[in-house]
């Protein structure tokens, strides 16, 4: 059985067992890793290609770079890592992704403003270093951000297509019932 179609808990359910919701878990950051590195070779990428053929200051350039990454990253999420996550509210969730995405683009470039503005450390080698170091740092920021609130998990780990007619509202089959096994809170 996959196990996405083993991960909810109720009456009937099986609930995975420690080892296997951590092997799920590593599947998904990798999954969510892969397109990370596609995106970091897009972000890294897009910026040199800015620094070689433009006059825009480092900073600059990092965002306008972390936008075309940005971009890139929602498809691939959306896509491949999360395919089978809630689609059910789209609006909800590309304002999510864009809020959380600009919180990891200041997060990002935060690093290197301070390394090249703060510290006198602007480089192209320097840049490119302390570029890696704030995607690095707003990866794991964008992880949880993305997996608790954007790309929210169905109850029941699998796609919904209503309760069962039998089934009274509030049952875990229900999926306008609140499921604590979930990812994140109601909203």
């Amino acid at each position: 059985m996959p196990l996405r179609q083993m991960t909810a808990s109720g009456p009937g359910r099986r609930r995975l067992p420690g080892t296997a919701r951590l092997l799920a878990l590593g599947q998904e950051f990798a999954k969510f890793g892969t397109v990370g590195a596609l995106g970091i070779l897009v972000n890294f990428g897009v910026f040199n290609l800015c620094r070689g053929i433009t006059r825009l200051p480092v900073v600059r350039c990092s965002v306008v770079a972390t936008v075309v990454a940005i971009a890139f990253n929602y498809l691939g999420l959306r896509y491949f890592t999360y395919r089978d996550r809630d689609k059910g509210r789209r609006s909800r969730e590309v304002v999510l992704f864009a809020a959380f995405s600009a919180l990891g683009l200041v997060i990002e470039n935060g690093v290197l403003y301070i390394a090249t503005y703060g510290f006198g450390w602007g480089s192209p080698f320097q840049s490119n270093v302390f570029k890696f170091l704030g995607i690095g740092t707003a990866t794991l920021f964008r992880f949880w951000a993305y997996r608790a609130w954007v790309f929210r998990a169905l109850p029941g780990g699998g796609p919904r297509h209503g309760r069962p007619h039998d089934a009274p509202a509030g049952t875990p089959d229900d999926p306008a019932a609140y499921h604590p096994e979930t990812t994140a809170p109601p909203p």
